[in-house]
């Protein structure tokens, strides 16, 4: 099920709605999946239907990604308030302390909704703010070409490098390490996805001060690196665990930034070990 929902958030201007689109599925207990920047919830459908035999899956677009709405004029996109935003969501939809995995950006914040006691479980594939500088500075120069290019290149164009194996390489192989599995139909949709993120910029400026560097206590943490990891280097892995020493680190063999694509198995199991408990992964 795609679905819409609106709830209220705090802005300077007073309580203003936000609208964010979502896809639900399956039973058990929930998992909250939250994408990367310039993204959006399709990202996770080569994962969806095995984790919903499991869990109760919800995808959803964050604010300014997607067909989610921009977060209202003169709210930050900063990590605690958005952090509250999509506390704020699981009120909205009924979820009471969900399991949560997110990636990149998402990643980032399934932490932060882990550190402030809103998620029952957390698993973050490649999470940002484990950088140091030079690093950061990589990662955004790799991210602000990426949207360059979405944004410059015509659509025929993309349509037309979609259907082929070298041409969905050229438009996705930096954050895939096997582009070629992704169908023509879902790379020409996260090309737009990225040109039309309206948050992508301010994400960005409000993430050059960010690091994740307190613990998560009492809250089972799994993060995980894909080896081939371009946008966000896997060493980053190691100083995840230092910050969060009862953390559970996982290697990802042979998968890129965005894993759900380069081993749909590997990845969906990870993430229901990493809610259940359970550290039995073989990619560990």
């Amino acid at each position: 099920m795609v679905a819409d929902i609106s709830f209220s958030v705090e802005s300077p201007e007073g309580n203003r709605k936000l609208s964010v689109s979502y896809a639900r599925d399956g039973v058990g207990e929930p998992l909250l999946l939250l994408h990367g920047i310039g993204h959006h919830w399709q990202a996770w459908e080569p994962v969806i239907c095995v984790l919903a035999a499991e869990r109760d899956v919800i995808a959803v677009d964050l604010p300014g990604f997607g067909v989610s709405s921009p977060l209202p004029e003169g709210v930050r996109y900063d990590l605690s308030t958005v952090g509250s935003v999509l506390g704020s969501l699981c009120a909205a939809l009924g979820l009471e302390r969900p399991h949560v995995a997110g990636n990149s950006l998402g990643g980032l914040l399934a932490l932060e909704l882990g550190r402030a006691g809103l998620a029952r479980s957390v698993t973050a594939l490649s999470p940002a703010g484990f950088w140091n500088g030079r690093e950061r500075v990589y990662a955004y120069g790799t991210l602000k070409a990426l949207r360059a290019g979405a944004r410059s290149i015509p659509l025929p164009v993309i349509e037309g490098l979609s259907r082929s194996a070298a041409g969905r390489a050229a438009l996705t192989g930096t954050i895939y390490a096997r582009p070629g599995l992704r169908s023509s139909e879902s790379v020409v949709a996260e090309t737009l996805a990225m040109r039309g993120a309206s948050g992508f910029h301010q994400t960005l400026a409000a993430g050059r001060s960010v690091l994740f560097r307190d613990d998560v206590p009492d809250v089972p943490v799994t993060i995980a690196w894909g080896t081939r990891d371009r946008v966000l280097l896997r060493r980053q892995g190691v100083r995840a665990k230092r910050a969060i020493p009862g953390a559970r680190l996982v290697r990802l063999p042979g998968c890129g930034h965005v894993p759900m694509n380069d081993d749909p198995a590997l990845v969906a199991r990870v993430l229901l070990d990493g809610s259940s408990g359970r550290s039995d992964s073989s990619g560990r």
